[in-house]
């Protein structure tokens, strides 16, 4: 009896094609937006997951200003590569490796690129969890003289090398010519889509001679030895440094420690909340869907008074009736979660390729969108069904 409601059902709204295929637009539309929604944002903090696990557990980023929040971002007094020589002296810690940066062009053969050269020690491949493809490190006897070495990233050896192995030739930055001695492995994109693989390193005090002019260090990064805390590894740090810095007690810190296991869990939660606000706006369009679904309902049991009387007329019950008319208003909201999900993932996979993030499609996600829309269809078809069937025969043969 329930396959031949539902065979007139399907042939009911078969009939109008047109009209069925716009009411289910609004289920379609809600149903793909929540689960595009959900999934590219789900991508987003795997991302951010990923590009701090990049950088090595236990990290720390020591620099010379107060941090985000009021008064923070302003450069203060800068390190010096004392500094990051004392800091490497504490137990705590197990690597270190001082920074600075500029800004260059580098050519090689007819190529160019504007590129960020980081000077830093060997200790930065330690710190930042990356791996030697090609080549070597930073010599102990390179890092205290300044030779012009270099090592480059993927997307520098794209840029001036093509595929060919780039470890043993030249390269111009700037003014200055480096042999490149390592090629890193890839990483991709970071935690903020920038391309961790763009990157020329030399060391520090090449930078801050031949670049900068300056022995000033712009921040140091701190590997912390095993089974020591973030908290822990804050601490002492900030007391030497307080120390170093001559800061009285009461004075407030001219530095800042931060610790990118933190950073990363405040930027996974303020994806979560983004992706939340906009899921549920996207949801109100399940809703709309549902009142259009309703409201088409109720122009068909107009449209067909006639025929409900007739058919209560030759003897079918009133629940019959209602069944029929449910089942149409759940097949069009079940149609269109079919359709709405096929969409929502499509949107989700073209935006992850082009946001270059991961596509990370949430089961839980897609049942419960679909299963929503079934719900839609039962709450918002049920008032139109129960019309239908508490019509009187009467009236209803008498009806023009």
């Amino acid at each position: 009896m329930i396959w031949e409601t539902v065979r007139l059902a399907l042939l009911a709204l078969r009939r109008n094609k047109l009209r069925s295929g716009l009411t289910m637009l609004g289920i379609v539309i809600g149903v793909a937006a929540v689960i595009a929604m959900v999934t590219v944002g789900q991508g987003s903090s795997r991302s951010v997951t990923q590009s701090v696990a990049s950088l090595g557990t236990n990290v720390l980023s020591v620099r010379p200003d107060r941090g985000p929040g009021p008064g923070g971002g302003q450069t203060l007094r800068p390190f010096t590569l004392r500094d990051a020589e004392a800091l490497a002296d504490l137990p705590v810690i197990a690597g270190i490796s001082p920074t600075v940066s500029s800004t260059q062009t580098v050519v090689a053969g007819g190529q160019n690129l504007s590129t960020t050269i980081t000077g830093a020690t060997s200790g930065y491949l330690v710190v930042g969890n990356w791996t030697l493809l090609r080549g070597r490190t930073f010599s102990a006897s390179e890092d205290r003289s300044g030779t012009a070495v270099c090592i480059i990233g993927e997307t520098v050896r794209q840029a001036l090398f093509g595929n060919s192995d780039p470890t043993g030739q030249q390269m111009r930055a700037g003014n200055v010519t480096c042999e490149v001695i390592g090629l890193l492995q890839a990483k991709g994109a970071g935690s903020f889509g920038q391309d961790q693989d763009d990157i020329v390193l030399m060391p520090i005090r090449t930078v801050q001679r031949r670049f900068l002019g300056t022995d000033n260090v712009s921040s140091i990064s701190v590997a912390l030895a095993s089974g020591v805390s973030g908290a822990r590894g804050i601490r002492e740090i900030q007391t030497l440094m307080r120390e170093r810095r001559r800061i009285a007690v009461g004075e407030e810190d001219d530095f800042s420690v931060m610790d990118m296991a933190q950073l990363a869990s405040i930027l996974t939660g303020i994806n979560s909340v983004l992706t939340g606000m906009l899921s549920s706006v996207a949801a109100v369009s399940l809703l709309v869907g549902g009142i259009g679904i309703m409201n088409i309902m109720l122009v068909s049991v107009t449209e067909r008074t006639r025929e409900i009387g007739i058919r209560l007329a030759v003897g079918a019950e009133g629940r019959q009736v209602l069944t029929q008319f449910l089942v149409e208003a759940v097949v069009l909201s079940l149609v269109g979660g079919i359709i709405g999900v096929a969409v929502g993932l499509l949107l989700a996979f073209v935006a992850s390729f082009f946001m270059a993030i991961p596509f990370a499609p949430q089961t839980y996600v897609v049942v419960l969108a679909f299963g929503f829309s079934a719900l839609i269809g039962v709450i918002f078809g049920y008032f139109p069904a129960r019309k239908a069937a508490s019509l009187d025969p009467i009236v209803a043969l008498r009806h023009e």
